[in-house]
């Protein structure tokens, strides 16, 4: 589950498409408490969980952002849905709002969060492209000067 807080107002379920939806209400996971701004909005793949997004485990961290490879297959609809996620959270960002992130494993969780790991994700270094989401990890995105 990909939850996602910012600073903005702006009606992020505007943005929705087939592979993508912006839902106001949030799963009711432990790790929503790690969301640092007001607007709060779980991130839905066409799966209507967060599975179909590009993912790495967050054992995997050390492996970073990367476009995707031919030799290692990755649907083109997840990879599409996750390039506009990115590319939602790029415009925010522009605007001037603050935007985080948790990418939260809820499959036979308990009640406990997981621990809070953080990454600062700057934009200008990270095209959408190559953006994918760290399990157990809160992304706090930046776009430096």
């Amino acid at each position: 589950m990909t939850i996602l807080s910012t600073s903005s107002d702006s009606d992020l379920s505007l943005a929705s498409n087939e592979l993508i939806q912006f839902v106001k209400k949030l799963p009711g996971i432990p790790e929503e408490k790690y969301l640092r701004f007001e607007n709060k909005w779980f991130l839905a793949s066409n799966a209507g969980c967060s599975c179909n997004f590009r993912h790495l485990s967050g054992d995997s961290i050390e492996i970073g952002f990367g476009e995707p490879e031919a030799w290692f297959q990755e649907d083109h609809d997840t990879i599409e849905a996750t390039r506009q996620i990115a590319a939602s959270i790029r415009t925010l960002i522009q605007q001037g709002a603050n935007v985080d992130c948790f990418d939260a494993w809820a499959h036979g969780q308990s009640d406990a969060a997981a621990p809070i790991n953080d990454i600062e994700v700057d934009l200008t270094e990270v095209s959408d492209a190559a953006f994918r989401f760290f399990g157990e990890y809160r992304f706090t995105f930046t776009i430096k000067p």
